[in-house]
């Protein structure tokens, strides 16, 4: 069989991969903090017999948009964006850090300040745990302190300090749950001139036109690969009829 098939089979599978790529960004436009995925095409020499001209093509993830979306405020207290660089910390699941833009928070019932997945939200010494009845102000720096709405002190009490960090973006991988991680598994250390904007969110920054002429884009180069492999195909089997008729 001409060795064609392999090949064009190769470009529509990695195709419909990009596509994927391309349709997880769409989803995620109106998605706090997310960063856009990139991804590209590459082409990989074909090794065994053939023409040298020949070569499989490779979907390969380039890695993601780092630039920054646009802040939008929202007037509420447990809302935060970061200005320019710099992530907040999460802890996952497992225990481990994750990085987020995503400073859209909340409360659970025992007062631990979490993000709406559930992800406690790091402090430089741990989870942060709010005081009931208080009223929360979030200052630039990540500090959180809160004032008792219970009686008549007006005393300032400060819970703790957001862990802001700002590792290095080539150094950062993101994981199947959105959220960034170190590529080498180590927790990131708190930076000191990373500064948040309190009620405020930072809006994606998937452009959500340039996404979807990609999605046209890779539909046509999909349909084309489809009929390399249709083809593909029809040669072979008019190959196998005549040699059959010989």
């Amino acid at each position: 069989m001409d060795k064609l098939i392999y090949t064009a089979m190769t470009g529509a599978s990695h195709t419909l991969q990009q596509q994927a790529a391309v349709s997880q960004n769409l989803a995620n436009t109106n998605t706090p903090g997310f960063r856009a995925a990139i991804n590209t095409f590459r082409a990989v020499p074909l090794v065994g017999e053939g023409l040298p001209t020949r070569a499989f093509v490779v979907d390969s993830t380039a890695g993601a948009d780092f630039s920054q979306g646009v802040m939008q405020p929202t007037g509420r207290t447990l809302d935060v964006a970061v200005n320019g660089k710099g992530w907040i910390t999460l802890q996952t699941a497992d225990g481990a850090e994750a990085y987020t833009r995503n400073g859209s928070f909340q409360l659970d019932p025992s007062g631990v300040l979490q993000t709406r997945n559930g992800l406690n939200v790091m402090g430089d010494a741990g989870p942060i745990t709010i005081p009931p009845d208080t009223q929360i102000t979030i200052s630039s720096d990540g500090t959180i302190s809160t004032v008792p709405t219970t009686n008549q002190v007006t005393s300032v009490i400060v819970i703790g300090r957001l862990k802001l960090t700002n590792p290095a973006e080539n150094q950062l991988v993101r994981g199947d749950d959105g959220l960034f991680r170190s590529r080498d598994g180590k927790a990131a250390d708190a930076d000191a001139n990373v500064t948040v904007s309190s009620g405020h969110l930072e809006s994606s920054n998937v452009n959500a036109v340039e996404a979807m002429v990609n999605m046209i884009t890779l539909a046509r180069q999909f349909d084309m690969q489809m009929k390399m492999l249709t083809t593909a195909d029809n040669n072979a089997r008019q190959a196998s009829q005549i040699l059959s008729v010989s």
